[in-house]
């Protein structure tokens, strides 16, 4: 998302070239949304992977659906959602030309809407996928009864959710611990939270708290805050925005960081702002 004009507004000739240099250091997943960038961020990186020649075989493309956003491409009167077979459809055959790829590793439903068929998802989905259109299916932001509702007639394999030190409720409201449990993935969209977003009584906590971390495990804020993400067994896969080569690497150096189970509860505490029950 942060690539276009949600975010830097690289052209195709920077998106190449950053696409280049996230491969050579080991980074092959990008995470895209049809809607990023008022419809035109899976255009520009299209055109930097097509002029890149990199093999289609060695990235792995995410792409979501179901959001109809109001801007100049689609001048709709509000925003909602749409999971019609018709919109599904067309939604990944436009992420498909976009990106100039012939499939999609995976598929997200961006948003649960309250009109959803599962049954209505299900045939448009299977079709997709016996074409080779679609990989994989996930979902992003969905609850557990609503991937219960999908799962009476798909598989699903990923859901893309906000969680972080900031953002742990997912920890606590049953969320996790249903995907793991239906072995469904973990993806946290913002992994580093509000923390370098805004000023609060919350963040103050945090940040007197990682202080001293930092030192102890010679890391920054955002590599302590990663890692202590990825130290949940849900094997939760960050979805990373920077456009930096340089934080891209430090966040890579997070995997190093095996935080002991104390200093992992002494951050927990310092976000909620109380001992846990």
């Amino acid at each position: 998302m942060n690539w276009g004009i949600w975010g830097s507004d690289f052209d195709s000739y920077k998106m190449e070239s950053l696409l280049e240099k996230t491969l050579e250091i080991g980074i092959n997943t990008f995470d895209h949304a049809d809607i990023y960038g008022g419809y035109t961020t899976e255009t520009t990186f299209g055109t930097a992977f097509k002029n890149s020649q990199i093999e289609r075989e060695t990235l792995r493309f995410i792409s979501k659906c179901g959001i109809q956003f109001p801007c100049e491409e689609r001048p709709l009167p509000v925003k909602h959602y749409n999971y019609s077979q018709a919109h599904i459809r067309m939604s990944v055959e436009n992420s498909l030309r976009r990106l100039n790829t012939e499939y999609l590793d995976v598929l997200l439903l961006h948003r649960p809407s309250p009109l959803m068929h599962a049954e209505t998802i299900a045939r448009i989905i299977q079709d997709l996928q016996q074409e080779g259109k679609i990989i994989e299916l996930g979902v992003s932001n969905f609850t557990p009864s609503q991937i219960q509702l999908l799962q009476q007639e798909l598989t699903l394999t990923w859901n893309q959710i906000e969680c972080s030190l900031t953002h742990e409720q997912p920890l606590f409201n049953g969320t996790l611990d249903y995907m793991k449990a239906q072995s469904i993935g973990a993806m946290s969209w913002s992994p580093l939270g509000s923390y370098y977003k805004k000023n609060s009584v919350k963040i103050d906590r945090i940040s007197k708290c990682i202080t001293p971390l930092c030192e102890k495990y010679t890391c920054s804020e955002d590599q302590l805050l990663l890692a202590w993400l990825l130290h949940h067994p849900s094997k939760i896969s960050p979805v990373v925005g920077t456009t930096s080569v340089k934080r891209l690497k430090a966040s890579q150096e997070a995997l190093s960081i095996n935080l002991e189970i104390t200093d992992w509860f002494l951050m927990l505490e310092a976000s909620m702002g109380e001992p846990l029950p």
